[in-house]
């Protein structure tokens, strides 16, 4: 049984809390130079959100988690996968096509979609695992250019296929019969699928912490020669590993899709950002389960209150946006000062041991 260590615990609590601290007085910094309030916009965002935000926290939470999921996969392969929001933008249109094609009915139309959804982030995102593997191109240059790609693919696509209805355009309209979920959602209701999100974090932890596979995975990531003493293939693992991180990003917006958007366009009924929110919250959260669903929690509720800032504070919506990236930056600079520092107490202690014991037997 492991002993009581206040010093261990103390130490793991000073990185969120000075990270917290120093989120507070940058946002606050901020906010008065702009001329804003600062009270304001502080007591806004900490006003309890009322019926209707606290059901959209909870929507946006479920798939900011699932984007931060697909994103720690990579990270804790070392790999760093910034193309989640290519990969889930074709792969939410590709899901929405063919749902709304009604090709078949009820579950299996929803079935299929969020397969077709998985394959395609898959194929999408393994096309950087290739490029690594065999000609040594960074994941990060071709996942940025694949992003780009992606995203111009799907506007060709749905000005050369999708419905035309004035000035916007999007995919045809899921058939609220033949093609609808059978467990129908209405607007200010949590969507069913936000169950994607709990099989994405539980079945990310048994994948890392209970699987051969996740023990490659992490090994991979930490020291590519031991993985090779160990049998491992390493360029096998990077593709895998993207494929892997892309499959689940191609489901970050299907609880949306199916329960308030019924189709997919750009700019209207489509969502863009969450990819990127996801990797900001896989950071957050050390690319850990329970770190990374207090980051998407934090990020949900952030982006739900910045709505009341427009009618309540003079305060822009977007110094929301800086706040997020203030917190990501505080926390990974407190988690790195906290750990120097746990490094220099350790070191010093085992000093101290040392020389007792050097004395004792002198």
């Amino acid at each position: 049984m492991k002993s009581f260590n206040p010093r261990a615990i103390g130490l793991a609590l000073l990185g969120p809390a000075i990270a917290i601290v120093a989120s507070v007085l940058v946002t606050t910094l901020v906010i008065a130079a702009v001329g804003s309030s600062p009270g304001d916009f502080w007591s806004t965002m900490f006003d309890f959100p009322k019926p209707r935000s606290r059901v959209d926290i909870i929507n946006q939470t479920a798939m900011i988690y699932t984007a931060a999921v697909a994103a720690a996969i990579g990270f804790r392969m070392g790999l760093f996968n910034i193309g989640l929001e290519g990969q889930y933008t074709l792969a939410s249109y590709a899901a929405a096509a063919f749902a709304g094609g009604a090709y078949l009915s009820g579950f299996a139309n929803v079935f299929v979609s969020l397969l077709i959804a998985i394959a395609v982030g898959a194929a999408w995102s393994a096309i950087a695992g290739i490029l690594k593997t065999t000609r040594g191109v960074s994941e990060v240059i071709s996942t940025i250019m694949l992003n780009s790609i992606a995203i111009t693919l799907v506007g060709y696509l749905l000005n050369k296929y999708g419905v035309h209805e004035g000035n916007t355009v999007h995919t045809t309209r899921i058939d609220l019969v033949s093609g609808w979920t059978p467990f129908e959602n209405r607007d200010g209701e949590i969507w069913t699928l936000v169950i994607i999100a709990i099989l994405a974090g539980v079945g990310f932890w048994v994948l890392l912490n209970k699987t051969r596979f996740g023990f490659d995975l992490r090994a991979s990531g930490q020291s590519e020669t031991v993985a090779k003493a160990s049998g491992v293939n390493p360029h096998r693992m990077i593709i895998t590993a993207m494929a892997l991180s892309g499959g689940v990003a191609g489901l970050i917006w299907m609880p949306a899709l199916f329960g308030k958007a019924t189709n997919f366009g750009l700019g209207t009924t489509f969502q863009a950002g969450l990819g990127f929110l996801g990797i900001a919250v896989a950071l957050l959260g050390r690319n850990r389960p329970i770190g990374m669903l207090f980051g998407a929690l934090l990020f949900a509720y952030l982006s739900v209150k910045s709505n009341d800032l427009t009618f309540a504070t003079d305060v822009s919506p977007s110094i929301v946006q800086i706040t997020q990236g203030v917190a990501v930056l505080a926390v990974v600079v407190a988690y790195e000062v906290v750990r120097r520092w746990r490094a220099r107490l350790e070191q010093r202690v085992v000093s101290q041991e040392l020389g007792t014991a050097t004395e004792a037997t002198a």
